[in-house]
């Protein structure tokens, strides 16, 4: 049942505009993740890179997003929401406007290690400011808010480097230099803003300052109703929360679920899937051209159903969503591991000639006419042609020429992946983080599990190119399926639905549970 809070009239213009200003941060945290993709090629001739340097400059800002996960908590919590996120806002454009001005490669990482730590900062706090601040019945939607601007701040990264193209050979400055733009807008329209009110009666006891933003939000009665809350969730509260709280048996169905969710929203192979689209469609047999065409319609997909969970989220709940979402991922992995199972691989005339490295080429004309079914069974009639480094090409670069698929089926197979992850791991999770943590604990609990995810998103991600080279896609969606299906059990098994509960309420719940 909803509590009485959340039966009052809202003022809905009001809460929606705090929450779109609020989670520009996501806007900024999908572009700074995407845009490098269209400078590495500018950046790799500029700073004289190799491919492991290349690959640091790209990947620093992963270990600069887990530096920033686990500070944005306590640094939220002491100095609140709203100027941890100001900061986050000024580290944006600092790192946008350093990255594109940089002329040595050790500052260039630093600027990007900078904007690391503004995205493991945005992440964690816009969606916990939002939940604190919107009723309940409104909560869902707009905490999803934040993962729907990530979502447009990834494709607006694609667009933008697009139309940069074409402005000579440092166009990548321009490309990594334009997010200082929506990064000081960001900045400053934080300022106006209120301060949560939930912070400022748990930590400041400003319970005036407090009752003027919730008035605003729900008018006097909802105001009182709230402020109540709060405060009996105060009253229960002891010392002020250490890493050890998190630990606490009280605590352990919360940490359960939001470290099991954190895991199984990486683990299943969202990001392997959005940083090597054009290369799973390559290895289905696609040229680049349409294979890059294909993955900017994944893009899209993912965007429509962002919007179609905003809308959802709050109406079916989040644990419906997170059951329907899982498990069509799971089949859609499937589907895709069908794909590739029964490809074939043809050596002919044809499929030869396409072969870039000549010494390979020359090496695999022995097997002209010959078909195999699997890659296990090309492998080893390859491999017994080449060299240990010419396997190696072979396996990164050539094996598409041969690949005879069904590449629709795997089309449909990543389509209908992309858009199950977009209304259920993607946006929920994150409103799940905001919900289920205690406001004792939360700052400290949701930085542990933020620097979690991002761990395992790295961890997949670096070991993604070698599945697919050494374990084939065949094995490779598998087991992302096999991982999938184990998501939809946890979900079954714990996650509880919050819809329509305060925060206080849900944190008796667990916490009696």
């Amino acid at each position: 049942m909803e509590s009485s809070a959340a039966q009052v009239k809202m003022n809905k213009s009001y809460t929606i505009l705090i929450s779109l200003i609020v989670a520009l941060g996501g806007f900024l945290l999908g572009f700074d993740s995407a845009v490098i993709s269209g400078a590495v090629k500018g950046i790799t001739i500029y700073f004289e890179m190799t491919e492991w340097m290349l690959g640091f400059s790209v990947g620093c800002v992963v270990f600069g997003a887990m530096a920033g996960n686990l500070m944005a908590g306590p640094v939220a919590d002491r100095f609140g929401r709203k100027n941890t996120l100001i900061v986050v806002a000024a580290l944006f454009t600092i790192s946008a406007s350093w990255s594109a001005l940089a002329t040595g490669y050790t500052e260039f990482i630093i600027a990007r290690i900078i904007g690391g730590v503004g995205i493991g900062g945005a992440i964690l706090i816009a969606p916990i400011y939002i939940a604190e601040i919107a009723p309940p019945k409104l909560r869902g939607s707009l905490v999803s808010f934040n993962q729907l601007n990530i979502v447009i701040g990834i494709s607006v990264a694609y667009f933008s480097n697009y139309f940069l193209i074409d402005l000579g050979d440092e166009s990548w400055r321009w490309m990594l230099g334009v997010e200082a733009i929506p990064a000081a807008i960001y900045f400053l329209s934080l300022w106006t803003v209120p301060k949560s009110p939930r912070w400022l009666i748990q930590k400041l006891n400003n319970v005036e300052l407090a009752r003027k933003t919730l008035m605003k939000i729900g008018g006097e009665e909802y105001a009182e109703l709230t402020i109540q809350e709060i405060q009996r969730g105060v009253d229960k509260k002891e010392e002020k929360g250490k890493l050890s709280d998190i630990f606490k048996s009280k605590y352990a169905t919360i940490m359960v679920i939001a470290l099991g969710i954190a895991f199984f929203q990486q683990i299943t192979g969202i990001n392997a899937v959005f940083y090597y689209a054009p290369t799973i469609f390559e290895q289905a047999g696609g040229s680049t051209d349409s294979s890059f065409l294909q993955a900017i319609v994944v893009g899209l997909t993912n965007l429509v159903f962002t919007l179609v969970a905003i809308w959802l989220i709050d109406k079916l709940g989040r644990k419906p969503l997170l059951l329907i979402g899982t498990s069509c991922m799971t089949i859609a992995l499937l589907m895709a591991t069908y794909a590739f199972n029964n490809a074939t691989y043809d050596f002919n005339d044809a499929s030869l000639e396409k072969v870039a490295d000549q010494e390979v080429k020359m090496a695999l004309a022995k097997l002209n006419g010959n078909s195999y079914d699997g890659q296990a069974v090309l492998f080893t009639a390859v491999q017994e042609q080449l060299s240990e480094s010419q396997f190696l090409v072979f396996k990164r670069n050539e094996i598409t020429n041969f690949i005879q698929i069904n590449a629709s089926l795997v089309l449909i197979a990543i389509l209908l992946y992309v858009a199950s992850f977009a209304i259920s791991l993607g946006p929920v999770m994150w409103t799940l983080i905001s919900e289920i943590f205690p406001s004792k604990i939360k700052g400290i609990a949701v930085s542990v599990v933020g620097f979690f995810n991002s761990l395992v998103s790295f961890s997949v991600t670096q070991v993604f190119p070698w599945e697919l080279s050494n374990l084939g896609p065949t094995v490779t969606f598998a087991l992302y399926a096999l991982l999938s299906l184990f998501a939809v059990l946890f979900v079954y098994k714990f996650v509880i639905e919050t819809k329509g509960r305060t925060l206080e309420e849900v944190e008796e719940l667990l916490i009696r549970k």
